[in-house]
């Protein structure tokens, strides 16, 4: 199994940010990607919703017989990650654990800020993994809806995202925070604009990047990592729009997409 690819999959385009970083951290290491844009955003969703939407989906990865499944997305790895991981026979990453790790070893005062979806926010899944790492640490959790769309969109430097931005992330500068967790696979496309808005100060905490590190730790354990590169054959594959997707994946992967192609996801069992 070591030649084979990796899944991972997002409800769009924000898991690109795990693909790129898989792609850095793991050169040898091929992908299988999928993004559900026809039913994005997953962050105002039910659990039930997300968790058949995330069978569904490894449904459709496992019949590209991938080794392992990065589930790039914070919304499902918070709500579907421990059902997937009961009903799978290879490794299922989340990008929970490996952020909240890197932010409760990075804070200085203890004052921890977590941005996210709805569901990620109000699953306190962050949270309780925080207070299992660092017992005195103080949480505050901010729900951002709208930069999902916005980055769907690709307004990453709009005037209009900055002053939403300002909006939702004044109350976690009054907190004082100095360390942010960037709760949402998408959210690292606007780096840019949440530092400048929070202040050189603050340590923005990227998940995508601490979960390629662990997806590493965990191909190696298991004797999965592929030994040598054989040149990148990635895999792209969406549920609506392929056109669109390409043209994003192509703007942010150190990779060319040449092509993308579509699936009907509701076929798969889930």
């Amino acid at each position: 199994m070591r030649e084979n690819a990796i899944g991972v999959f997002d409800s769009g385009v924000g898991g690109l940010t795990v693909a790129r970083e898989i792609m850095n951290q793991l050169p040898n290491e091929n992908i299988v990607y999928f993004g559900d844009t026809a039913r994005v955003p997953y962050g105002s969703k039910s659990k039930d919703t997300i968790v058949t939407f995330s069978r569904q989906i490894v449904d459709f990865l496992r019949t590209k017989n991938v080794k392992a499944i990065v589930i790039a997305c914070n919304t499902a790895s918070a709500l579907a990650l421990e059902t997937l991981e009961q009903e799978c026979d290879i490794p299922i990453i989340g990008v929970i654990e490996p952020g909240a790790r890197t932010a409760a070893k990075t804070t200085v005062n203890n004052k921890i800020g977590i941005i996210g979806t709805v569901a990620t926010v109000n699953s306190g899944i962050y949270t309780q993994y925080l207070r299992n790492m660092k017992p005195d640490a103080l949480v505050y959790s901010k729900a951002c809806p709208l930069f999902c769309p916005l980055v769907e969109e690709n307004w990453l430097y709009d005037s209009v995202t900055i002053e939403i931005a300002e909006r939702y992330l004044g109350e976690l500068k009054d907190y004082g925070v100095d360390t942010l967790i960037l709760g949402c696979t998408h959210y690292p496309l606007l780096r840019h604009t949440i530092q400048k808005v929070m202040g050189d100060e603050v340590q923005l905490v990227n998940p995508a990047y601490e979960t390629a590190l662990k997806l590493k730790n965990v191909l190696e354990e298991k004797n999965l990592a592929k030994l040598t590169w054989t040149g990148n054959d990635h895999k792209f594959y969406v549920s609506d729009d392929a056109d669109k997707f390409k043209v994003f994946a192509n703007s942010i992967l150190p990779c060319e997409v040449l092509e993308t192609g579509y699936v009907n996801i509701e076929q798969y069992n889930g």
